[in-house]
């Protein structure tokens, strides 16, 4: 049952055409026509969970637990090793449930990146601190992913309706797992309600995975045959919004940026923003499935290139001063955002 709705999570994303906003476009970056820099000296390293990593890229959670999924985690963690940057895997639930075959399109991603690389591991924010163990034991994870996905779980046929005890459960993990926690959402946002109760717990790394990108009400709603949900696509909280929101409840958090980062545009103003590291999946799916590993690294590459030209025409030199950078915000992110 779970490997058949895994299959149709990708089928359906490939299938989806509903695009969200993600109000990066409100984001404002001044041209600088005196740079002073050299760009082959763009310094696009820091450092993440520990380990250093050569941009500030994570392969985001995508899928897992079929032999379709094996085929795309091995050539995602191929991409991964090739240019030093984090994988996250999709929810390993289906490996503690089913045939442990599953578990085989996981561990593939820790076997292709090798020691060295940052792997994470993924399971919902309702799973007990004994099956995370094992999530991150069955890939020898850096850290854990728990997802928070009402809006997909209340739009799922077979999805669970009851949310209560999942801040204690997050609590408990955190404060007795020994592993980095990051909290992160599915495609809807982290509103600054919901960031200030998880910092309160001792949380602080999220991944706000903002409204804008895939968007599982939609590829909920194309396995629906009885209620459609269209009317619901636009709901969540847009990606630059949440970023903003999340970053002024603490400068202690490690904001992972995703949610509809497309390109290097989105990248730099994402970070720039707030985020300290910027998650992308779908994008990088499409280009796998529709050309192969080599288009997909193609595309990375091209992005990287493009993020370094803008890094030298907005004058940072590494990721510390891009952070440090002034960017000013307009039409309706300015006005959500200063409310």
């Amino acid at each position: 049952m779970r490997e058949r709705r895994k299959k149709e999570h990708v089928e359906n994303y490939l299938r989806s055409t509903f695009v969200g906003n993600t109000l990066l476009n409100d984001v404002f970056l001044e041209h600088n026509s005196l740079p002073d820099l050299n760009m082959g000296e763009i310094d696009t390293s820091t450092s993440f969970l520990g380990k250093n990593v050569d941009y500030p890229i994570i392969i985001n959670a995508i899928t897992g637990g079929t032999d379709f999924s094996w085929e795309i985690n091995k050539k995602l963690a191929e991409l991964a090793k090739v240019f030093n940057i984090p994988m996250a895997v999709g929810s390993q639930t289906i490996a503690l449930c089913e045939d442990e075959k599953c578990r085989e399109s996981f561990a593939i991603v820790r076997e292709t990146i090798g020691r060295g690389g940052v792997v994470i591991a993924n399971l919902n924010a309702q799973s007990s601190i004994e099956d995370v163990k094992i999530a991150i034991d069955m890939i020898e994870a850096d850290a854990i992913q728990l997802h928070l996905n009402p809006a997909q779980e209340l739009v799922m046929l077979e999805g669970d309706k009851n949310f209560r005890g999942v801040l204690e459960n997050i609590r408990n993990i955190v404060e007795n797992l020994g592993k980095p926690v990051i909290v992160k959402e599915v495609g809807f946002g982290i509103a600054p309600s919901v960031a200030q109760k998880l910092y309160d717990i001792g949380v602080r790394n999220i991944d706000i995975s903002g409204a804008g990108g895939t968007n599982f009400i939609e590829i909920e709603n194309i396995r629906h045959n009885d209620i459609d949900f269209s009317d619901l696509y636009n709901w969540g909280i847009p990606t630059a919004l949440s970023i903003i929101q999340t970053r002024n409840v603490s400068k202690d958090f490690n904001i992972i940026a995703s949610g509809g980062i497309r390109d290097s545009m989105d990248i730099i103003k994402a970070l720039a923003i707030g985020g300290n590291m910027v998650g992308i999946s779908g994008e990088i799916l499409s280009f796998l499935l529709h050309g192969g590993y080599d288009n997909a690294r193609d595309y990375l590459e091209a992005t990287i290139y493009k993020l370094k030209i803008l890094m030298t025409l907005t004058g940072n030199k590494d990721m510390e001063s891009l952070s440090k950078m002034d960017y000013k915000l307009m039409g309706n992110l300015k006005e959500l955002a200063t409310e």
